[in-house]
């Protein structure tokens, strides 16, 4: 197919994983250059070497199944693709997920400690990939903050200097605003009744359901249905791993295999209706 055509299907998934809008994530899509979402999958296809993947959003005393399903979907993509990836989080998630996924806990102490460690991690085993997934974002106050506008500073762990150190591509998903690399958009976040993140990344996808991006993006990296089929298949495992292992619907807190409120389901419906679009004469 021609170029139009392939843009036009980019666009039209760029669309649909807003199509809910439920916090005004499309008009941060239209404060993005368009075809961010192909942007994100070309770096996954094409970079080689270290991935970082940094995930994890505190509530309710454990994490939500936002973010983590998505960063297990993208670990997945990145192997297949030749780079070697790492999950970063809290030791409640990476002890949940490092018998199946390469794992670290991020560090604690004070932003400067916390710095020193990122400098160290870079420096032995530098960065060719950053992606930030559903991750808690400072405030210009450098406080952190959920929805809600509630202080959640005391529950949640700095790692904007994972994006900030990188001399490498960065990728940042988010469904808010309040997430680690959304202040690329501050402008247009600004405007929302909410405390924006105000760390920024190269590439920013946004989605109703942070996960949902992932699944977006790892469904354009791969080049086979078969491969995306598979997306499907792990989206049911993985969300039953996490709830088994204490997550929590981030939206509603119940410990069903969900996401941020929408039905269970959801985010396969959205992954084959994404592989429909690149089926359709043949796009991708």
């Amino acid at each position: 197919m021609n170029g139009l055509n392939i843009t036009q299907t980019i666009e039209a998934i760029e669309q649909l994983l807003i199509q809910h809008d439920h916090r005004h994530m499309s008009r941060v899509r239209r404060a993005l250059d368009p075809g961010y979402l192909e942007r994100a999958a070309h770096l996954v296809r094409t970079q080689r070497g270290n991935a970082y993947i940094v995930t994890g959003f505190p509530v309710a005393g454990t994490f939500e199944t936002d973010g983590p399903a998505g960063a297990m979907a993208l670990y997945r993509a990145c192997e297949r693709h030749q780079l070697r990836p790492t999950i970063l989080s809290e030791s409640a998630l990476t002890q949940c997920l490092s018998p199946a996924f390469r794992c670290l806990e991020l560090p604690t102490g004070s932003r400067e400690q916390i710095r020193e460690s990122v400098i160290n991690l870079y420096y032995n085993a530098p960065p060719d990939l950053v992606i930030s997934i559903e991750r808690p974002g400072a405030a210009r106050d450098g406080r952190y903050y959920n929805m809600a506008g509630k202080d959640i500073s005391a529950d949640c762990t700095p790692a904007e200097a994972y994006l900030e150190l990188a001399e490498c591509p960065t990728i940042a998903i988010g469904d808010g605003g309040n997430e680690m690399g959304m202040g690329k958009a501050l402008n247009v976040l600004s405007e929302l009744d909410i405390h924006p993140a105000i760390s920024t990344c190269d590439e920013l996808v946004v989605a109703d359901v942070s996960n949902w991006a992932a699944y977006a993006v790892c469904a354009l990296a791969y080049s086979h249905n078969d491969d995306r089929a598979d997306i499907i298949a792990d989206i049911r495992k993985d969300l039953l791993l996490l709830v088994e292992s204490g997550a929590v619907d981030g939206v509603t807190g119940a410990k069903t295999a969900t996401e941020d409120g929408f039905a269970e389901g959801a985010g396969c419906a959205l992954v084959e209706a994404i592989i429909t679009l690149l089926n359709q004469e043949g796009s991708l």
